[in-house]
């Protein structure tokens, strides 16, 4: 399972006049890659809240009571607003309930688009070459460690040509790239001038004309025109004649004489033409630069030919040989860190037997430089996919070491304050005064808890290096040498990738086309208040994909838009995970909009997850009380009867309930339910809920025949898929 993102032990507050509300109550949840994760509940569950804590924009009154939520080697609680900059926007896109409130009503809907692609650039090219200078680096340490000292020079040598290679094939793919850019913008810009023209709008022919003239000079570029050279000067030949004849007729408006509209289909044929052909393999390519073998390159009759040719001449003067010793130094780091974890597992117990009993402070810091210096040790520097527990361990760890102490401080004040107030209401009362006011409840951590966080970093480390161990005669050298190439030629592209306007306006056209906006490069010059809400949706989730982000968080995306337009924008977001490999945590009340999109699903009620699993546990085999209210309240075309309503009102969390928080609107309710929150019960391996109904010693309680219902006809509907 390949975790992209892993919530755990999360607990967040809110202060307020009346005290701490409780909104998200530690839970714990994995995304996987390429997966969609829904989160449903009620308003004041607490799904909102989570995913602003993802993104790191949680309210100035919150507090963060425990937990961690690790991404690409960080725990985005412990980082910086200068690092979580670096995330937030690029790593991780969100996209609200209110398109409007991401957008800025005055500004043009192709300028909000293009902005953070050409902000982000700079920042990111700077972060790419860090990247990549810095796993050269630790490849090369490697490969010398691996294959001795007397490689040394030979692999600084390969490691340059390495570096070379990947920023020359930038450079002609940007070439090529821009070249081919401004064809498509020259072919879509004649479209529009011909149907302006034809609807008799007020457009400057023989100016545009002009333009053009010079834009389609600019199409140039030695892999995508070198054999149109002639029929390009050809065809600016003939732009040249048709203005000049234009304008010795005085057509200084929107007239558009036939053999104007010939020359110009002639140019938009000829550059569809152009940007039709396959595009060659620059990295391929790129060492018959260096090699200053450019006969090679010309001296053939397709790309396909070229690419063939090239990628041998590329295999047999640098890649096997790189590849040979990217092998070993791959292989050294993996069994050195592979050493290590062994070790860290042989100190686990002591660590663990150390913080089950009595510490101080000082002795458990103490403690904690220790060991994480030696699972700093274990790791792999060399993995492309970062084991986030291993490098966030050491910040977790002193987090929760500090929130022991510090917070049973707190307690001793809150405990304190709480006596102070509850006597002088007493007293008060005593006196017979009227006293309207209430004590504010005590905000006090439980010391086991407190500890157990603490443990919980430990252990989990310990089921990761445990796993690792086991897997690790699994793992393919050969394979991993071979993505590290790859992951250095993505470095390179984005050290040298400069964006500039025109590409910018480019991309963004591209992406209104891929979210469904019609008529792109007219409303690329539009502003909000000229689209529909649906609309101004697509921009949003245009504006998100901006950056390619790995996880696209969407909170309530349709609660504001009508049904036919909810269904549009479900259906281009599940299209665009599938399309980009995107990581989705969708966030809703209503379980029917994630039935078709959703792998996997948590329900949360009043801070507290409540029942986890794939999409067909919880639709087919749903366990606790309030996912069936959930899905009784659920509107479908077949269901005739009448929809059951969830009696009562969520609990006030400034007072959370001491049992489970459902118990005084659930029918099903046991006594234990109103004494003693119920743990997780496993039900299949994917699949938990946290009821006390699914206790060995629990009365059996019936499904409500409205779910049992829909589940036969949906297993009917599904057929094999979901038959008993």
């Amino acid at each position: 399972m390949d975790k992209i993102l892993e919530v755990k032990n999360l607990s967040v507050g809110f202060r307020t006049t009346h005290g701490t509300v409780k909104a998200v109550r530690d839970i714990s949840f994995d995304l996987e890659r390429g997966k969609t994760l829904a989160i449903v509940g009620e308003s004041g569950s607490g799904k909102s809240v989570t995913s602003k804590a993802i993104i790191g924009i949680l309210a100035g009154n919150s507090i963060v009571e425990s937990g961690e939520i690790l991404y690409d080697g960080n725990d985005l609680l412990r980082i910086t607003e200068d690092e979580m900059h670096k995330i937030r926007g690029d790593k991780i896109s969100m996209i609200f309930q209110d398109p409007l409130s991401s957008l800025n009503p005055i500004v043009k809907i192709g300028k909000q688009i293009t902005e953070a692609m050409l902000l982000k650039n700079k920042a990111n090219r700077k972060e790419a070459r860090r990247a990549f200078n810095a796993m050269l680096a630790e490849l090369k340490k490697n490969i010398i460690e691996a294959c001795g000292k007397e490689s040394e020079a030979r692999v600084s040598a390969l490691s340059k040509k390495l570096d070379d290679i990947c920023i020359q094939a930038t450079k002609l793919d940007n070439s090529y790239t821009e070249a081919f850019n401004k064809a498509n913008e020259l072919i879509a810009n004649i479209e529009d001038l011909i149907y302006k023209a034809g609807k008799k709008q007020n457009v400057y022919v023989v100016g545009a004309i002009r333009e053009y003239k010079k834009e389609l000079a600019k199409v140039k570029d030695e892999f995508l025109t070198a054999k149109y050279d002639a029929r390009i000067a050809e065809s600016i030949a003939s732009l040249n004649s048709v203005v000049k004849a234009a304008a010795a007729a005085n057509n200084t408006k929107n007239e558009m004489p036939e053999e104007v509209e010939k020359a110009l289909r002639g140019v938009q044929n000829l550059l569809k033409e152009v940007t039709a052909q396959t595009k060659p393999d620059f990295f391929r390519i790129a060492l018959y630069y260096l090699d200053n073998n450019l006969v090679e390159v010309k001296n053939v009759s397709s790309v396909e030919e070229l690419n063939a040719k090239a990628l041998t001449y590329l295999n047999d003067n640098f890649m096997k040989e790189f590849l040979s010793y990217a092998d070993n130094g791959v292989e050294h780091s993996f069994k050195k860190a592979l050493e290590n974890k062994k070790l860290v597992l042989e100190q686990i117990p002591a660590l663990r037997a150390f913080f089950e009993g009595e510490f101080t402070q000082k002795n458990a810091m103490a403690r904690c430089k220790e060991m994480s210096k030696l699972i700093a040790s274990s790791i792999d520097r060399l993995e492309i996919i970062k084991d986030s527990a291993a490098y966030a361990f050491e910040a977790s760890l002193s987090n929760a070491i500090e929130r022991f102490f510090s917070c049973q401080v707190g307690n001793r004040k809150e405990e304190a304050r709480f006596a102070r107030q509850s006597k002088r209401r007493e007293r008060l009362v005593a006196r017979g005064r009227k006293v309207e006011w209430k004590v504010v409840p005590k905000n006090v951590y439980s010391v086991s808890m407190l500890r157990e966080n603490i443990l919980t970093v430990i252990n989990r480390i310990e089921e990761r290096y445990t796993a690792y161990i086991a897997n690790a005669e699994t793992v393919d050298f050969d394979q991993r040498a071979i993505e590290m190439v790859d992951y250095f030629k993505a470095r390179a592209a984005e050290t040298v990738y400069r964006v500039t306007k025109s590409m910018a306006k480019e991309q963004a056209i591209k992406l209104m086309e891929e979210v469904g906006i019609h008529e792109p490069r007219t409303r690329f010059y539009q502003y909000p208040f000229e689209f529909s809400g649906g609309m101004r949706q697509r921009i949003v989730i245009a504006i998100a994909l901006a950056a390619n982000p790995d996880i696209l968080i969407c909170d309530e995306p349709t609660t504001a838009l009508d049904v036919t337009i909810q269904a549009q924008i479900l259906e281009l977001i599940n299209n665009l995970k599938k399309e980009r490999n995107l990581s989705v945590i969708f966030i809703t009340h209503d379980l029917g909009v994630v039935a078709n999109m959703a792998d996997d699903i948590a329900v949360m009620y009043a801070g507290k997850i409540v029942e986890y699993g794939t999409a067909d546990d919880i639709f087919y085999d749903p366990r606790h009380p309030y996912t069936w209210a959930l899905l009784s309240s659920m509107p479908d075309l077949e269901t005739t009867e009448k929809l059951d309503a969830i009696p009562g009102t969520p609990p006030n969390m400034i007072y959370p309930p001491v049992g489970d928080a459902f118990a005084d609107r659930n029918k099903f309710a046991l006594k234990i339910d109103f004494e003693q929150q119920p743990p997780f019960f496993e039900v299949t391996k994917t699949h938990k809920a946290a009821t006390w109904l699914l206790h060995p010693d629990a009365p059996k309680a019936e499904v409500p025949q409205i779910i049992t219902d829909r589940i036969a006809r949906m297993k009917k509907a599904g057929g094999a898929q979901h038959a008993e």
